[in-house]
């Protein structure tokens, strides 16, 4: 993996704050009453794309909720770009993927699990 700019560091950093304060507040209206946690944000070098990485809590409604994220993607790049106007030169393109990185874990403990009560 290449390694990021302190710019890159930066404005990743501002989104991931940004766009988690804006779901809180959207929860209500739009994701009704799920919990949407901002995980990663990965930045391109050259600050134009933004790969969001999202957990949404609860599991059964994360397709239901990544499509209202995309439904209103402009919508939240506007939002978003209201917000952080005056540290960016260009808002970035956002691009929402599920984080899965936590059921990736738990697949790997249930495993192990599996394993060490086969041992016993």
């Amino acid at each position: 993996m290449e390694e990021l700019t302190p710019r890159q560091n930066k404005v990743s950093r501002l989104i991931q704050k940004d766009l988690a304060e804006m779901f809180q507040s959207y929860a209500r209206s739009w994701f009704k009453g799920s919990i949407i946690t901002v995980s990663v944000v990965r930045i391109s070098p050259d600050l134009s794309v933004a790969k969001i990485y999202l957990s949404i809590f609860p599991d059964n409604r994360r397709d239901e909720i990544m499509n209202s994220i995309s439904a209103h993607s402009k919508e939240i790049r506007f939002q978003l770009g209201n917000r952080i106007h005056n540290q960016v030169r260009i808002i970035p393109e956002l691009n929402f993927f599920i984080d899965d990185s936590l059921d990736y874990l738990e697949n790997i403990e249930r495993l192990l699990k599996g394993d060490q009560d086969k041992k016993s």
